[in-house]
This record gives structure tokens, sequence and C-alpha cells, in this order.
């Protein structure tokens, strides 16, 4: 490296040879300053490097330990769950414009939709709640994708182990049809396969959270199950086939809004950005937990108002009305008095097979928004005792 540096400082004629000897004249040996010169180049170099691999592993222990923080023993839950069930999952965003929700702390439950919601909202941070520690290696693959592609294209070829498109430049712009258009017109193969499993089990290492061998071998199914499957991958639960209405992958990234606007976070490259940017800087932390537990959404709490933030959203799915079911709807109310929140705070709930004032016309789902603060007074006022009374208000 030293030499390096001294034929730097002193470039010498082209024609001469490329190192130095004690045979040189001495006016082509380096003088006493330049070795200092070279020398302080080299030690400044190392320091930097030294202090760029500190701050990553720091960064690492960062994140590895708020997972550990926030987290509670796992639950069982039938499903993979992948990618969502919920075709309707994009038909909150109109009224989350309308409110103005923005900012503050997301919090939400699942797959990758969460980043449709995240790429809307842009808050300063993100937590993934859910009672499967799967979904939390789920996120870790989806934290290694986002660190390894550049750009949307990418994503798509990483997490489906298919080619990109050639000029990746010119696909900056292009519409998530063609996009689709492209990826189901290639196919994996194994060379790519191998190459793509190799940088993301890196980038998963990178992320320095302690992970055992059945945890890797999770990880690992759940991206092969993304390759084998491509666009075509469904909502699968164990023990029986997905049902007909549920939406594949490339119905989940061509789905609207209630305004008609494809707004998926793949949809734009602005998106994606912001989303990556919070997974670059471990600001996506997913987390094992009960939202009726002790531990995890408390602990959230307290953590939120320490720092002075605010609920923006909270995506619950239909967790609430499982909870109902166990008879925990009190505990996660009390949670969530926990969560520093303001009057636009608000949840996104999802209702399977009812029909309601707010179901669109052939989606099997249909998702709800309400405030916060109208849950919890409803609550308390007896009006909404639990998740059937919510979903069907008097």
């Amino acid at each position: 490296m030293i030499s390096r540096v001294h034929q730097e400082v002193f470039p010498r004629p082209a024609a001469r040879r490329d190192c130095y000897t004690l045979t040189e004249p001495m006016w082509l040996l380096p003088t006493r300053s330049a070795w200092r010169v070279g020398l302080a180049v080299c030690v400044l170099a190392l320091l930097s490097m030294t202090l760029r691999f500190t701050s990553q592993a720091q960064s690492g222990s960062v994140f590895a330990s708020r997972i550990e923080q926030f987290s509670e023993p796992g639950g069982y839950f039938d499903t993979d769950n992948l990618i969502s069930n919920e075709q309707s999952y994009l038909h909150p965003l109109d009224e989350l414009r309308q409110r103005e929700v923005s900012g503050g702390v997301y919090i939400g439950v699942g797959p990758d939709q969460n980043f449709s919601y995240i790429a809307q909202v842009r808050p300063s941070m993100a937590f993934i709640v859910d009672i499967r520690r799967d979904n939390m290696l789920l996120h870790l693959l989806f934290k290694a994708v986002f660190k390894v592609s550049r750009n949307r294209a990418d994503y798509l070829s990483v997490l489906l182990g298919r080619p990109p498109p050639a000029g990746a430049g010119e696909w900056r712009t292009a519409g998530i049809r063609r996009l689709v258009q492209h990826f189901e017109a290639v196919q994996p193969t194994p060379a790519l396969v191998a190459s793509t499993r190799k940088r993301v089990d890196a980038a998963i290492v990178d992320c320095g959270v302690p992970l055992s061998s059945a945890d890797r071998e999770t990880i690992d199914r759940f991206h092969r199950t993304f390759i084998e499957s491509g666009l075509a991958l469904k909502f699968q639960s164990t023990g029986r086939a997905p049902r007909s209405y549920y939406p594949t992958y490339r119905d989940l990234l061509l789905e609207k809004d209630l305004s008609g606007h494809e707004v998926n976070y793949l949809t734009s490259e602005e998106s994606f950005q912001f989303v990556k940017s919070l997974e670059a800087r471990d600001l996506v932390i997913p987390v094992v937990g009960n939202l009726a537990g002790d531990r995890a959404l408390a602990g959230i709490g307290n953590f939120m108002t320490a720092r002075g933030d605010r609920l923006s959203v909270f995506y619950v799915s239909n967790v609430e009305q499982y909870l109902s079911q166990d008879g925990l709807f009190a505990r996660f109310i009390a949670n969530l008095t926990k969560l520093p929140h303001s009057d636009r705070s608000v949840i996104i709930r999802s209702v399977f097979g009812r029909t309601m004032a707010q179901s669109v016309p052939g989606y099997y789902s249909t998702s709800l928004v309400q405030p916060v603060n109208q849950l919890l007074a409803g609550y308390d006022s007896g009006r909404f005792p639990n998740y059937w009374s919510v979903i069907t208000p008097r």
C-alpha cells in the first residue's frame, strides 16, 4: 500500500520500471517528508476503513438489539404469509391523503404491503409487529433484497431470481405494468439463483441479527418460494390450497387505490427509494410480538414517548378478530393507549367475506380506516367492546 501511495506522490517517467530499488538515481528516491506524507495518507485511509466498519457493526448491533428489546416469544399462525391476501389493501390510501396522515411512527403486521403504506405516509420510523417469528425472518429477507438492489428493477430481479431488464437506467421511469411484463417473460436459471442467494445471505449476515441454522433455512425457503412461484405466488395457508379469490403477487403489484391510481411501493422509483432509505438506516424494525402481549407494543410505546414521537398509522389487518375470539381485545386496547397518538392517528383493518358500506364489488376483502381516538373513546363508552362491534357499528 505504501509503495502505491509513493507512486502517486512521485509519478515516475513512463519508461522506467514499476518499483523502486536502491540502485535508482537519488532524485527518484522519496524524500523523508514524502514518506511522512505517504504514511499519513495510509494511516488516514486505514482509520477511515476502521471507522466505517465499526459504524456498520454498531448499526447492525443497534438494529439487532432493538429487535431483541421489543420482541416477545413467538406464537403460531397457520400460514407463511409471504404476500397479502387482501386485494383491497390500497383502498385506504385515498382516506389517508384526505385525513393528511403523514410522518410519525408507523406500526403494522404481516408482509410487504406495509411498504406501500409506508411509502404513502413517509414515517420517520416503522415497526412491523407480528406474532410469528417467521414474519421477522421474512422482513430480514426483504431488508437484504433492498440492500443489494439499486432500483425497482433490481429489487424484483433479486426477489424473484430472474434476470433484470437490460439498460437499467431507462427503467427508472418505467411503469409497473412494464416491469411486470418483463418479469413474466423471463425465468430463473440455476446460476443466477445461486449467485442471488449468495448475495442475499451475505446482506442478511450484515444485519447483525443472531440467527440459528433453522432461521437461515426458513429464510432460504421463503426466498426460493418467491423464485419458484414468481409473480404467480399466492398467500398460502398450512394444509389447504390458496382460495380462488386470493390475489397473486402480480395482482398486488398492479392493484389500484379507489381513485384508480397504481400506488404500490414498486410503482414509482421515488416510493421505492424512500422505503429503501428507511431500511438502509435500520428504521424498519421487525418485531416478534402479540398485539395483546405484555412487551412489544408497551416497549414501543415507551420508546416513542422518550423520543417525542406520535403514531401515524397502525395497520392491524384482521388480528383484532383473533384477539376477540381469544378474549384478548381489552388487552389490545390497553396496549393501544400506551402508544403516543394524535387526532390524525389511524388504524387500518381488513374484514373478509362481509358486505359493508365500504366494500367494493369484486373484492372479497374490505379495508377500513378508523381514527385511534374514535376506537378508544368507543371502547371506553361501551360502544366498541370487541372487534365485531367495531366492524358493525350501530
